[in-house]
This record gives structure tokens, sequence and C-alpha cells, in this order.
């Protein structure tokens, strides 16, 4: 079992947002995870320049950190995304390789996967940005088992909500727990594209293609 943490702070090792992933990781471990952390604040990674090439062929045509870190989503079981709450939003960093990800929306890539949530504030706005990530997960395919959310700075109390969700995410990928709420929406998602990719056969061929393997169409 691997479970990915791509942590969205540019504090880098001083970020309290780090700190916490961390110990959803460390707990992960103890339940016998294989456990790795991507700090963004290391990588380099440029906008998504809206070119559809990856709708048409495999990867990318930006040559930079992207494509190795989603190539590492797509090998793990279980994905934390961590980001410190910035104008009630994720950082400019997290949201980078988000927007990067377009084609695990249109193909839902992490169908399978669980996710689980991590924000921390100075003065709040965790509820929304942990939502935000929720749904871009489920957006994905993955169901979400839930989220921690701190204010700085960290208390114990923090440290032991992060350490029951590394646990917890453990235990839905084991069990394959299933969120029916949740099962719903990507449900949805999955008939709307379903149309959209019939519908654009032609201009997107490669995921045309995947749909036609995953035997969804």
């Amino acid at each position: 079992m691997k479970i990915l943490a791509i942590c969205g702070s540019p504090r880098g090792k001083n970020s309290q947002t780090k700190a916490l992933a961390a110990e959803v990781l460390k707990a992960a471990r103890a339940q016998g995870a294989d456990v790795d952390m991507v700090d963004l604040s290391e990588a380099q990674i440029e906008f998504c320049r809206a070119c559809e090439a990856c709708h048409q062929k495999p990867g990318c045509v930006l040559h930079d950190d992207a494509n190795t870190i989603l190539a590492n989503v797509l090998n793990a079981d279980g994905l934390v995304l961590a980001s410190p709450v910035y104008l009630n939003q994720v950082t400019a960093q997290l949201k980078t390789v988000l927007d990067r990800s377009s084609h695990f929306v249109h193909c839902m890539r992490l169908i399978g996967k669980y996710l689980a949530v991590v924000t921390t504030s100075g003065g709040g706005g965790g509820a929304q940005v942990q939502a935000y990530l929720k749904h871009y997960g489920n957006t994905v395919g993955a169901q979400c088992v839930g989220g921690v959310d701190a204010r700085s700075p960290l208390k114990p109390a923090d440290v032991a909500a992060a350490t029951a969700l590394g646990k917890a995410l453990v235990t839905a990928i084991q069990t394959k727990q299933q969120y029916p709420d949740q099962i719903q929406k990507i449900e949805l998602q999955k008939q709307y594209f379903r149309k959209l990719i019939t519908l654009r056969k032609d201009d997107w061929p490669y995921e045309y293609q995947f749909w036609s393997n995953q035997d969804w169409l």
C-alpha cells in the first residue's frame, strides 16, 4: 500500500502544514503503509497552457516536476493533499499541480483511490479549502476519508487528529470503504464525461481510447 502526500506550502521545512501532513504519514506508516511526501516548495512546475495535448496523447508538452508528481499519484493507493489557507483557497503551488491534472479529470484516473485533506491557517477558512479539495478528489474519482484543519501554532489535539486521519486513510484503503454520497457524485461525474468524451472523440483520441479500454462507453 502506497500513500503519497503533496504539500503545497511555500515555507519548506518551516511549514506547519508540512509538519501536520507528516503526522498523517507517520500514522499511516505505523499501520504498514509505504509513504512519501512531495514538497512543492522544492519543485519546478509551470502553469498549464490549456493546449489540450494531454487529451490527445499521453503525457504533457511541458517537461517539469509535475509529470513525475502526477505519475506518482497514479501509482499510489492513497493521496494526502495539504495546503495552508491563502485567501480562502489553496496555495498557488498546489493549484498549479491540480490544474496540470486535467487528464485526471476527463478520465477520472483516481477511481478506486482514497484522499485525505490537511489544511492550516492563521485566521480560519479551512472548511472552504477542505471542501474544495474533497470536491477535486471526487471529480477525479477518489473518495475522501476526511480531513484535519488546524490553526497556527499546532497543538497536541491537532497532532492527534492527524494521527487518527492517517489511520482512517489506511483502513479505508484496506477495506475498500464506500461513501455512498461520494459514490453518487462520482457516478454523476462519470455520466457527464461519458457524453463529453464521446462527443469529442475526434478531438481527444487518447482519452476516447482510454474510456474504450476501460469499457466505460
